[in-house]
């Protein structure tokens, strides 16, 4: 299943982090999905304590990982993380650079944006004088939102249709668009939809990653791009 935190009380604050620490088949996994993609200079959004963005530092042909986190509770962890990058603390509007920007890529952070439809409009704005893309990552499935959804914060689970209008309206042209991580669809909606469980257990997320995910990613780049997973990747241009 995707790399959640260990908490049972699931505030926002707390998702993901200290799982996806241990998730680390499941970090390479979504930085390689983006690589190809990712050049020059990039904008992550929502970069929490900086897991993922060490991951897209270390991309061949990335110049340059610039981070937006508006949370000042991830900022301590954020500089820990990833001495020397450059963090601005705060949302997309207080960017300074509002053109230049070769990419931009954001991992599990459009769900809780209520307004996603406007988020990606300015995304586009940043990226349009370059022709950029947005790398994009967010929970798929309307019919698996549970109870734990609603305590991180999240407004919705995506379809691949849904999310590919607002792409559009948005002014991108979509380029690619699947699901990921099929088994990590039937996980969520056992454990968090029918059991209703409001927290995860750190030793069935380290198992998952080490034991089960690594051959299921592989079939999906392999062999088939499944109909449905417990998450959307998206990469648009600008």
């Amino acid at each position: 299943m995707q790399p959640p935190e260990v908490n049972a009380a699931g505030t926002t604050a707390d998702f993901e982090f200290a799982a996806l620490n241990e998730a680390k088949n499941y970090r390479a996994a979504l930085a390689r999905e983006f690589a190809p993609f990712l050049r020059g200079q990039v904008l992550e959004i929502g970069a929490g304590v900086g897991q993922m963005t060490r991951e897209f530092r270390a991309i061949p042909g990335v110049g340059e990982v610039v981070a937006v986190e508006p949370d000042p509770r991830f900022h301590a962890g954020f500089a820990a993380n990833n001495p020397g990058t450059r963090l601005v603390k705060g949302i997309v509007a207080d960017v300074p650079e509002r053109t230049g920007w070769e990419a931009l890529v954001s991992v599990n952070v459009l769900e809780h944006i209520e307004a996603d439809a406007a988020e990606l409009k300015a995304w586009h704005g940043l990226l349009r004088e370059r022709h950029g893309r947005a790398c994009i990552f967010v929970p798929a499935r309307p019919e698996i939102y549970a109870p734990i959804d609603a305590d991180f914060g999240h407004f919705r689970r995506y379809t691949k249709p849904g999310l590919n209008r607002i792409l559009v309206e948005a002014g991108f042209t979509v380029e690619r668009l699947c699901y990921f991580n099929w088994v990590g669809y039937f996980a969520w909606w056992l454990n968090f939809r029918v059991r209703q469980q409001r927290g995860f257990d750190i030793g069935a997320v380290r198992f998952f990653d080490r034991v089960v995910f690594p051959p299921v990613h592989w079939s999906e780049r392999t062999l088939f791009r499944p109909p449905f997973g417990q998450s959307l990747l998206a990469v648009a241009r600008a």
